[in-house]
């Protein structure tokens, strides 16, 4: 495998108020970083052409609609008796992750960390279906086991966190394009989303790093086409129910961890 690698450098700045950000990377034959400061690896793998996504065809193929499939899961998610119904949750989650797939490697420093949770609370759901049903039954569950009082364990409560953490941003950062004119560009939205949402939690390096990323992002027509395909005006006109939806399932969400008072899990 080592001997496969294609090494090279690539060296990117930008300079905010008088400071200059670096990420100097090595990258494989796939034009994929594999080797630099840990932090950077997935937030600038966006500066360097992936060979694997080079079909846009292809791409454009897998958008469907989803801003309809997003909605109609998030809408079954919302309970009667003011929970979260976790595999609904989950299913819209699913289609979020391939959105920002489709967006390309600029968003891997989000799309990559929600597979991951995602994929962790689909394995709690396999190994016990009935505890992990809702938010509400997760959380009592794991209260009452003392699960969240495991040192390093991996637990439903702080995976969803994040995962809720994450929503705030994607929500906010649609809800900004959802308002823009085809001819402006993204970035300053993305960048705005996201110093109100999740820059809270990450440190300042990956802050800086993550903003940088944002500056080649294009105008919403060709966000909009590139994601969307053909289907532009379908998921656009969807989109303000879909964000309806996403808003009310977020705040009951986070009445849910204020209620238990689960907002600061680390």
């Amino acid at each position: 495998m080592r001997n496969s690698i294609r090494k090279g450098q690539l060296t990117t700045e930008s300079s905010e108020n008088s400071s200059v950000y670096r990420a100097t990377c090595e990258y494989n034959e796939y034009g994929v970083a594999y080797a630099f400061q840990p932090v950077y690896l997935h937030i600038f793998q966006w500066v360097i052409t992936d060979m694997r996504n080079s079909n846009p065809e292809a791409r454009v193929s897998n958008s469907l609609m989803i801003s309809r499939m997003v909605h109609d899961h998030f809408d079954r998610a919302l309970l009667h008796d003011e929970d979260v119904d976790i595999k609904a949750y989950l299913d819209a989650y699913n289609e979020l992750y391939k959105f920002f797939q489709l967006m390309g490697s600029v968003f891997s420093f989000v799309s990559s960390d929600l597979k991951e949770k995602i994929d962790v609370l689909h394995e709690l759901r396999a190994r016990d279906e009935e505890n992990y049903a809702t938010i509400k039954k997760m959380i009592n569950h794991e209260k009452e086991n003392k699960i969240l009082e495991r040192p390093n364990s991996i637990n439903g409560a702080r995976t969803l966190l994040r995962l809720h953490r994450g929503l705030d941003f994607i929500r906010e950062f649609l809800r900004q394009l959802s308002n823009l004119t085809d001819m402006e560009k993204t970035s300053a939205c993305c960048q705005d989303a996201y110093n109100k949402t999740l820059a809270k939690h990450h440190p300042w390096i990956i802050k800086k790093a993550a903003v940088v990323a944002m500056y080649t992002m294009p105008t919403r027509e060709i966000l909009l086409k590139k994601v969307c395909g053909d289907n532009v005006q379908r998921n656009v006109d969807v989109m303000p129910k879909m964000l309806q939806v996403t808003a009310d399932v977020f705040l009951r969400t986070d009445n849910l961890y204020e209620t238990y008072q689960l907002h600061t899990l680390p």
